[in-house]
């Protein structure tokens, strides 16, 4: 086993872009999140999703307070979190563009329990009560606990996920 390197003259400072540098090497899962606000469907693509503990059920994610999103999770007591398959670059695309109709044509979705918008054809999804909302910068950790859901082949680990790395949708190799 060889020693870590020492850090060498190319190495840079903390940055935002050392931090996005960085991240662009991190394949990470993408999901959608979504809330009702005033009785409309909002949603927003995630990569920032992490399982946080199995007992309780609980995740995370992160969202700018910046965003067009962000009042709606702000309010929000339950939210949406969906898996999307590798085939779902699209939809993955529409919920990350500003101004887009991301429930109109062609998104199927319908209302799931506590009225939260459920997106149809996902690899899987849960509703889950908001438990906290922790500043971290321009940006909230929400951390909430999974209360309704379903998973395709509910544990046969059917269905391909779709990533994002390299600042694009990607999906697995062979």
């Amino acid at each position: 086993m060889t020693a870590p390197s020492a850090p060498t003259a190319a190495a840079r400072t903390g940055s935002p872009e050392l931090l996005r540098s960085v991240f662009r090497q991190h394949a990470a899962g993408v999901a959608v999140i979504t809330a009702v606000d005033g009785g409309r469907p909002v949603g927003f693509t995630a990569t920032s999703l992490n399982s946080v503990s199995a007992d309780p059920p609980l995740l995370s994610f992160s969202i700018g307070t910046g965003s067009s999103s962000w009042p709606a999770i702000s309010g929000s007591d339950h939210v949406g979190v969906h898996i999307l398959a590798e085939d779902q670059r699209d939809l993955a695309g529409l919920f990350a563009r500003s101004g887009a109709d991301r429930f109109g044509d062609p998104t199927l979705w319908s209302a799931g329990p506590q009225g939260v918008p459920v997106l149809d054809g996902v690899l899987a999804w849960l509703v889950c009560r908001v438990v906290a909302r922790v500043p971290a910068g321009e940006h909230r950790v929400i951390i909430a606990e999974a209360v309704a859901g379903h998973s395709l082949g509910e544990g046969r680990g059917e269905g391909r996920p779709l990533l994002y790395h390299q600042g694009r949708f990607n999906a697995l190799r062979d």
